[in-house]
């Protein structure tokens, strides 16, 4: 399994555009939510928000078997919800389907593990 951490800053003015697509994903869409993620192979993730000096970011986790596959087929999935999702990505973050293509947003460096 792979994960990665990673940042994405939301669009000054975009914070409760931000608030209501999390509202979103965590309730009426949550079963839409969770299939989009089962076609891109993602396993676990948690989002965050971090309100800074330079202004409000969003923080994930994510894991999947292959976070490239995962990011790709995000990318250049045609699904309806999916489509949805990308414009409300680059509404929110300034985030384009090119720019889940590749390469990845972060780099893993490690990885600790308990026990």
């Amino acid at each position: 399994m792979e994960c990665i951490t990673w940042f994405a800053p939301i669009l000054p003015g975009k914070l409760e555009e931000w608030k209501s697509l999390i509202e979103e994903v965590t309730g009426p869409g949550k079963e839409e939510y969770g299939r989009s993620r089962e076609r891109m192979g993602v396993t676990r993730e948690v989002v965050s928000h971090m309100q800074t000096p330079q202004g409000d970011f969003v923080s994930l986790f994510q894991e999947a078997e292959d976070l490239e596959k995962a990011f790709h087929a995000l990318a250049t999935s045609n699904d309806p919800y999916d489509v949805w999702f990308k414009e409300k990505l680059q509404e929110v973050h300034g985030i384009t389907s090119e720019m889940l293509e590749g390469p990845l947003p972060a780099k893993l460096l490690f990885d600790y593990k308990a026990g």
